[in-house]
């Protein structure tokens, strides 16, 4: 084992910029909002297993099937662009089939494409090159611990910041989001055409 202070903070920060759990937060009040619960823990430990397995395996499952990286990153940037635009314009495009509403938020959007979305997944291939792979699940470990902690606190944030804290930031993270999605759409669908 070669476990490394400096890789482990450095992969904590990328993935935590990359996942954005404080700039969801309008999110996760949202989707609390239309299914009544989310179930904290099951988001947290889902994510964490998709990102790990992700860590394992992604490039090979994404060769075996036939896509590469950088088509993954753009079907994930059109999910992203479509949750900023909820969130900027006020209007409900996921709309929850009330069967299994707690169940079905906590794993879609909420843990994929939310935490363990195309950014982080493909950011964790990128450190992979980088970082001893230890690093990167420690790393990804502790995100998973401060994720945790922001979807069981969202409601108490909620109430400090308040309605109308929420819908200002509900609207600045969504220019956000959709910058991000841009980004990522851009970067990508570069790579696709060279």
């Amino acid at each position: 084992m070669n476990f490394d202070f400096k890789e482990i903070l450095t992969a904590f920060m990328v993935l935590f910029a990359v996942i954005d759990i404080v700039g969801n937060i309008p999110i996760i009040i949202d989707l609390r909002k239309k299914v009544g619960h989310i179930q904290s823990e099951k988001a947290a430990i889902i994510s964490c297993f998709i990102m790990i397995f992700f860590l394992f395996l992604g490039k090979s499952l994404l060769n075996l099937i036939g896509i590469d990286v950088n088509s993954f990153a753009v079907a994930g940037s059109f999910i992203l662009f479509f949750i900023a635009l909820e969130m900027i314009l006020g209007i409900t495009l996921y709309k929850d089939d009330g069967n299994s509403g707690t169940i079905t938020a906590t794993v879609f959007p909420l843990a994929f494409p939310l935490i363990a979305g195309p950014g982080s997944l493909t950011t964790l291939l990128s450190l992979r090159a980088e970082f001893a792979i230890e690093n990167i699940i420690v790393a990804v470990f502790v995100n998973v611990i401060v994720i945790y902690i922001v979807l069981k606190t969202s409601s108490k944030i909620e109430r400090l910041i308040g309605a109308t804290g929420i819908q200002i930031i509900r609207k600045v993270f969504g220019v956000v989001l959709l910058a991000i999605a841009v980004k990522l759409f851009t970067h990508n669908i570069k790579a696709l055409f060279i």
